[in-house]
């Protein structure tokens, strides 16, 4: 599945540079991806308003392609790239990326989806020589911005990726404009905005792809 706002009103008092993009592979049936690489789906145009993806594929819709998902702020398209990730707050709390490409959802809208369900994480990494592998996290969700948009996961499953994402549990978000970590001389600042490692620290990535999925 692949999501990418389409803007009918306005998400935030100010407009976010880059389209906003979700998108999920065929072989993980029913999941949102957070961050990847991929080429752009069909666009699928439906008058059917649903929260998340379990509701398009409940609806009989079982193709990968994008769909529309309804949220507080309106209706948001769930749809390369050298994409900056280093960005100020207003950005990842908003989203940010291009279509087909690299993306970042934005964390409010995160923290809508991942609040009204339980949801499993799981978390696919691959590195420059075709090594995959891959982590999930039973339960996944993000608080509000009033709380940081702290982190919640728990129920680690490894598939070879490691666990990169428990010690961070409970943890708020932080950029360069915002630190919220607990780190001396602060985090952020040192490593810049990671949300997974695989191997160590500074190991090249070619992808990470995060997806969700409701548990009920």
């Amino acid at each position: 599945m692949h999501l990418s706002p389409e803007h009918s009103q306005n998400l935030s008092p100010y407009s976010a540079p880059d389209p906003l993009s979700w998108t999920s592979e065929a072989m993980i049936t029913n999941m949102i991806v957070l961050l990847f690489v991929s080429a752009l789906f069909p666009v699928l145009t439906d008058t059917a308003v649903v929260k998340d993806c379990s509701d398009v594929y409940a609806s009989g819709y079982k193709t990968s392609g994008v769909y529309l998902v309804s949220s507080t702020y309106g209706q948001v398209k769930v749809y390369y790239g050298e994409v900056n990730f280093y960005r100020p707050w207003w950005s990842y709390k908003w989203g940010f990326g291009n279509k087909g490409g690299e993306y970042w959802q934005g964390l409010e809208f995160l923290h809508q989806l991942t609040s009204k369900h339980q949801y499993r994480l799981r978390v696919d990494v691959e590195d420059f020589n075709g090594q995959k592998a891959y982590s999930v996290y039973k339960f996944f969700s993000v608080s509000s911005e009033a709380d940081g948009y702290k982190l919640h996961v728990s129920g680690f499953l490894n598939a070879g990726a490691g666990d990169s994402l428990t010690y961070h549990n409970l943890m708020k978000f932080s950029t360069f404009d915002k630190d919220q970590d607990n780190a001396e001389g602060g985090a952020m600042m040192s490593t810049g905005v990671n949300w997974y490692y695989w191997k160590n620290n500074w190991f090249s990535l070619k992808s990470i792809t995060m997806k969700i999925r409701r548990e009920n």
